[in-house]
């Protein structure tokens, strides 16, 4: 989403770095071009222009005149005032009252709030809670009958709710439900409308004062940019809510929502939605959006990315493996498979600090994919012996697995040649430990 932005910006910071001194007036200067930046990024002119003053109150001064860096003292309070606007720090959900806790979601028709549910359940699943999923959208067609199908996905139960009934009455009663059933968290996921009205407001407040929920959380689309914080506000004008969803995450649209959702409904964004999978919901941390739209990456991310993926077990008995000499093209397989649950090669390089000035890389990133998707492909195609025994694969073989797998005998000649080297490199780390591994170069 941010990408447009953090290449404007730092377009700005190029110029910047150029300047031998900083002074008054080109420190000014700087900050009219990342008023325009922002601008046009569709944040909200009032929160621009608060970005802004504090900015060159902070950086109009001795301090940073007289640093050995400034352009770099100026981009610090540039990152340090993002991370302000946006909240200064991760806001939990607060679910300690006494289960069953409810979590009510509420926003416009079409803002994702129904998927948003899943999403949601599936994490708080994954935190040792026992969610309960409550369609009461009795208006869209086939609302209920989404939610439900979501819940059979995950596993997870959902309220057993009418079209014919009343929302209210359908909280009210799953809440009961949840308490009986040893659900400790149960998740409405109300109606919404194609735009504000008098009566969905007066049905969320009957929701709300009948389910008593502790958390309000606002969905929305960030796609609609700066039209979604004119909605943030209303509805947190009318119902006090405790949070911001922001769903879409992953388009293309400029991240106006982002950057100004915050500062004027002076509520915390909790999650965004990165993609459209069950388990793409995050928790928002203002820290990390700083420094990637700064194009500084996020590794605390992508290091959590890499822990939820990562299988204890499965990394002893390959551990164990490699020991005995035993690793084979089915683990090879699986290491693959590894890397490509924790999401594309660019969402993830996009968190390494400095890599989003390499443009250069792009196009190495989209063959790296389609190298790695053929590489399984390639092990797909083999009988379950020659991926055990990878010596018995002579020419024959590999024409027959290169016809299988719709790709050349290069391919796959290539394709046992870095799992080889592969293999032998995982030996020698076994052999020399950790401090042995930077004397080591990665065969690919």
């Amino acid at each position: 989403m941010f990408e447009n932005l953090s290449d404007k910006l730092n377009s700005v910071f190029k110029k910047l770095r150029g300047h031998g001194k900083l002074t008054e007036s080109n420190i000014k200067s700087t900050l009219r071009e990342v008023k325009l930046v922002l601008l046009e990024a569709d944040v909200s002119f009032k929160v621009v222009k608060t970005f802004i003053d504090e900015v060159t109150k902070k950086a109009v001064g001795e301090e940073v005149l007289l640093s050995l860096t400034p352009a770099q003292q100026l981009i610090k309070i540039i990152n340090d005032e993002l991370v302000h606007i946006m909240g200064d720090e991760n806001s939990e959900l607060d679910l300690r009252a006494v289960p069953p806790v409810g979590i009510m979601l509420v926003g416009l028709q079409g803002s994702g709030k129904t998927t948003t549910a899943g999403k949601l359940a599936n994490y708080l699943r994954k935190h040792h809670r026992t969610p309960l999923l409550v369609p009461a959208d009795v208006y869209r067609p086939a609302a209920i009958e989404q939610l439900k199908t979501l819940g059979r996905q995950l596993d997870i139960p959902v309220y057993d709710s009418k079209p014919s009934e009343n929302p209210v009455n359908i909280c009210k009663a799953a809440k009961q439900y949840a308490l009986e059933n040893g659900c400790d968290t149960y998740i409405m996921d109300t109606a919404g409308r194609l735009h504000i009205d008098e009566k969905l407001m007066d049905e969320l407040k009957s929701i709300q004062k009948a389910a008593a929920p502790a958390e309000v959380l606002f969905v929305a689309d960030a796609m609609t940019g700066q039209e979604a914080v004119n909605i943030a506000k209303s509805f947190n004008d009318m119902l006090d809510i405790t949070g911001v969803v922001l769903t879409k995450m992953d388009g293309d649209a400029r991240g106006g929502a982002a950057l100004s959702i915050r500062h004027i409904t002076n509520k915390p964004i909790k999650f965004v939605g990165v993609g459209e999978k069950l388990n793409q919901l995050e928790k928002f941390y203002p820290d990390r959006m700083a420094s990637r739209i700064l194009g500084m990456g996020d590794v605390m991310s992508l290091i959590e990315k890499a822990q939820a993926s990562f299988d204890e077990k499965a990394a002893i008995d390959l551990q164990k493996k490699i020991k005995k000499n035993a690793f084979n093209l089915e683990d090879f397989k699986e290491q693959l498979l590894q890397v490509t649950k924790l999401g594309s090669l660019d969402s993830l390089m996009k968190m390494v600090p400095g890599f989003s000035k390499m443009k250069a890389s792009a196009k190495d990133l989209q063959r790296g994919e389609k190298e790695l998707t053929k590489t399984i492909a390639i092990i797909n195609s083999m009988t379950k012996d020659e991926r055990r025994r990878c010596e018995i694969l002579n020419g024959s073989r590999r024409k027959r697995i290169a016809l299988g797998s719709g790709t050349t005998v290069t391919d796959v000649n290539r394709t046992i040649k870095q799992f080889l080297e592969t293999k032998k490199m995982m030996q020698r780390v076994s052999k020399l430990g950790l401090k042995g591994m930077s004397k080591l170069k990665m065969p690919f």
